[in-house]
């Protein structure tokens, strides 16, 4: 008998497409996304976007994701691990950094500098009644309460100018990342890349779009088919509605926790 709809768990979708512009050039796609549900309903999540102007920022951004998320679901996340603030940090902060010492492993090897394999990185833990994230660069990071409320965890980091910002492998870029760790009921969680964050963000006040995410936040609620849902989001990231706005590379993470 499936009684899968009688336990209490988190349901994810999540996709990663080219940009239109990167598409017509014939480019990869920079961005690269990574999760795992680990026990005890820990969700753990990675995004990244390769820079554009880097060599191999596509190789970048897939060693960081995979890296950070492999290292991550090797700790032992407890509850006293979760209930204590400075482990949470400890813990993401020691994943971005070895993920930042496996591209400078890589470049070595391939004769490249770091700075060729550039990427933002995005790390997310997520459990029903915590989240805890970290940021090195742009893109966002959200959670929804059981009120519905939204909150932006995080705010995409930029430097001078609009398509300036902090990568994985710039000086001191693990030392002053963005981290947040917010205590509630969490219904919701999503991760963005840049690319979607002026459709997503209302970046005069630094709050969510609710007409963006609530519609996604219940799709993904009712996703119970984790290939179709892709399929789905996929079709919506590439749709004209979005790539209208946008001609950059897309990544969206979305989970639900469903109490069944």
């Amino acid at each position: 008998m499936n009684t899968s709809k009688q336990i209490s768990q988190w349901r994810i979708v999540a996709a990663s497409v080219c940009g239109t512009s990167h598409s017509k050039n014939q480019q990869l796609c920079q961005d690269a996304h990574h999760w795992q549900l680990l026990a005890n309903n820990v969700l753990v999540i990675a995004a990244a976007d390769g820079a554009g102007s880097a060599k191999l920022g596509k190789v970048g951004s897939m060693i960081a994701v995979e890296t950070a998320i492999e290292h991550l679901s090797r700790q032992e996340i407890t509850n006293d691990t979760l209930a204590n603030d400075d482990v949470l940090r400890y813990l993401l902060t020691d994943a971005m950094l070895v993920a930042r010492n496996a591209i400078e492993t890589e470049a070595d090897v391939c004769n490249h500098q770091p700075q060729d394999l550039a990427t933002t990185l995005i790390l997310m833990i997520a459990t029903p009644k915590i989240v805890a994230v970290a940021q090195i660069g742009d893109g966002l990071a959200v959670a929804r309460n059981s009120r519905g409320n939204l909150i932006a965890l995080t705010i995409p980091s930029n430097g001078e100018y609009i398509n300036e910002t902090t990568f994985l492998t710039s000086v001191n870029a693990v030392e002053t990342a963005q981290i947040k760790i917010w205590r509630e009921e969490i219904v919701n969680v999503g991760v963005l890349t840049d690319g979607l964050q002026m459709l997503a963000l209302n970046m005069i006040i630094g709050e969510p779009h609710k007409p963006f995410f609530l519609p996604l936040f219940e799709f993904v609620a009712n996703a119970e088919d984790r290939i179709l849902g892709k399929e789905h989001l996929m079709r919506f990231l590439s749709s004209e509605k979005i790539t209208q706005r946008t001609d950059d590379d897309l990544t969206l993470i979305l989970a639900a926790f469903i109490n069944s």
